[in-house]
Formats: structure tokens, sequence, C-alpha cells
């Protein structure tokens, strides 16, 4: 590496591509709290009537800009767009609502205060209503990941819209202690990702003292992990495989094995989400701490999610819900 390119890679970071994006569009609605938005990445070629629909939320002081590499620092979610156009999928990153300046979610953290108070379950449920009438998206597919604050968000979607999701991911993110909202009653395949030296996500839980009012208490990551094993009955030690030098999968599947709970401890890694392609500035590594670069985290997500299935419990389960309330 050259003396340009080090020093790109260390104020600027990379941004490298395997291949064609799917374009990126947006779109506004209007929601009781005010005018709220949500970009779309749909594949350039419509191959079939029904195509995966995942939905991706950014962290805390992010943006769906930044989450999709539409905007500074690149973001190893953003290639979600070239798995949009390779794998025939939609993509939509909706926005939180600026608080203090920042783009934060409601993510049910009854102890911060600093939260904005509208509802973004249902402002994320009306986007996947949206996607799934207007482009295509399969509702017995649909899937959300979300990072750090858009993890914990993720917590709380799967949580409270368990019924219209066939399973979730998320990154560098616990459940709270003490959360605003009901705890899961519905299992769901999930893959939980986490940095075993994260600062600001505690692999034990707890809090950092350098998050100062932005969380609160959280639970430890393998605790969260049990949590949602224990809802899906999946008992048992996991089948665990080594990556590289730098992470551990951890597997527990059900006897069907749609079922499946992974977990994926970053040995040694930070508050960073693992790729190869976009690398945060080396200058980052500092603080936030080490991000791996043996793995692609959106193409994980993507082979995690990609076999799994609305559940037909599930299924049943919103229907009803569905006709009762259009029967008041």
């Amino acid at each position: 590496m050259g003396f340009r390119d080090a020093l790109r890679s260390f104020f600027i970071g990379e941004n490298l591509s395997d291949g064609p994006s799917a374009p990126v569009t947006r779109v506004d609605m209007m929601r009781p709290e005010g005018p709220r938005h949500y970009l779309k990445a749909v594949p350039s070629v419509h191959t079939g009537p029904k195509r995966p629909l995942v939905v991706v939320l950014h962290g805390s002081g992010a943006s769906a800009e930044q989450v999709l590499g539409l905007a500074f620092p690149y973001s190893p979610l953003s290639a979600w767009l070239e798995i949009a156009e390779r794998e025939q999928v939609v993509v939509v990153a909706p926005d939180g609502i600026k608080r203090r300046g920042q783009r934060a979610w409601n993510d049910g953290y009854a102890d911060v205060t600093s939260n904005p108070q509208c509802d973004d379950v249902a402002f994320i449920g009306a986007v996947i209503d949206r996607a799934i009438a207007e482009d295509g998206g399969d509702p017995e597919r649909v899937y959300v990941i979300g990072v750090s604050k858009g993890g914990m968000m993720a917590y709380r979607i799967a949580a409270e819209l368990a019924p219209r999701l066939a399973a979730f991911a998320t990154v560098l993110a616990a459940m709270p202690q003490r959360a605003s909202y009901t705890m899961p009653s519905t299992p769901l395949p999930a893959l939980i990702v986490a940095g075993e030296k994260d600062p600001f996500i505690p692999y034990c839980g707890g809090k950092s003292f350098v998050t100062l009012w932005f969380t609160a208490p959280a639970l430890g990551i393998e605790a969260t992990a049990a949590g949602w094993r224990k809802l899906a009955g999946l008992a048992g030690e996991p089948v665990a495989e080594q990556l590289a030098a730098s992470a551990i999968r951890y597997t527990w599947s059900g006897q069907q094995g749609a079922m499946q709970l992974v977990l994926l401890k970053l040995l040694g890694g930070g508050h960073a989400e693992p790729s190869r392609k976009k690398r945060y500035p080396g200058m980052f590594s500092r603080f936030p701490g080490k991000q791996n670069a043996d793995l692609e985290i959106a193409e994980e997500a993507w082979t995690f999610f990609k076999d799994k299935r609305r559940a037909a419990h599930s299924q049943s389960s919103f229907e009803r819900n569905a006709l009762a309330e259009a029967l008041q």
C-alpha cells in the first residue's frame, strides 16, 4: 500500500464492490408524528412476482443514507445493495426521527430519556406494507437487520411484529434490562452478531460509561441470545465453528432446521460491523475498536435469511388479528 492509499485508508476508509448495485430512491410518508421517509433499493431487473424484503435499520447518529453507503462513513450494511441486485431482493432503509440534531429510534430502552417518543414500530410496519404493495415484497419473506441502536430497534420489531417476520438479525446490539415494550412471545429465527471487546455494548451486559445518556443497562449478549433460544425451544449445546481466527459461530437448530439461532462472536471485535469491502477509516479503530475483515456481515445475514419463511402459526395469528381489526 502506497503512502496516498495509506492516508486514504486512515482518514476515509474503503468502499469496494464486487458487482452492480440496485438503484436507490426516496419515499416520503405522512405519519401521525409528521413527515417520515425511507430509502428503497429495488433490483433493476424484475424476474418474478414476489421478492424477499429486507428492512435495514441504521445506528444512532447515522441515517438511511449512511447505512446504504450514500453518506460518510461507508457502512458495511451497504453491501445489501449488491445483494439486492444479484439475488432479487427489495431493501428498505427507514430513517429514524431527528432528536437533538441526530436521527434516533424509539428502541424501547425504558431508561433512555433521549429516545424519541414516536411509534417507530407502526412506522416500520407501514414501510413493510408499502414495499409489499408497491415493490413486490413477499409477505412470507420479510427480514429485519439493524446495527447498534438500529439493532436495539430490531429487537423491538422482532418482539412486536413477530407474526410479520420470517427472521431477524442484530449487529452490535443487546436487549434492554428494562424495556418499555412487552417481551417477545413468538419465536423467530435470529442471527446475533457481537464484538467481544465492544466499548459501547458490553458483551457481558450492563452499561458503558462512554455512552453517557444514549443507552441504559443492557442484557449481556449471551443472555439476550439465551432468551430467544428459550422462547424457540432450542436447548442443548450449539454447533461451534471457528471462522478464520477472528470469530466463532455458535448455531442452535430445531429438529426441522427451520427454527435456528446463530450467535456470531467477533473475537477481539469492537463496535464496527465486519467487512472486507466496506472499511471504516483506520482512525476510528482508536475508539470504537477493531473492525473484523474476515467476514462480510450483509452476506452472512443473507445466507442466514434466504431459506427462512414466515412460520405457519405466525401467519394465522397475524391474519386473525388483522381480520378482527377490520371487523371492529
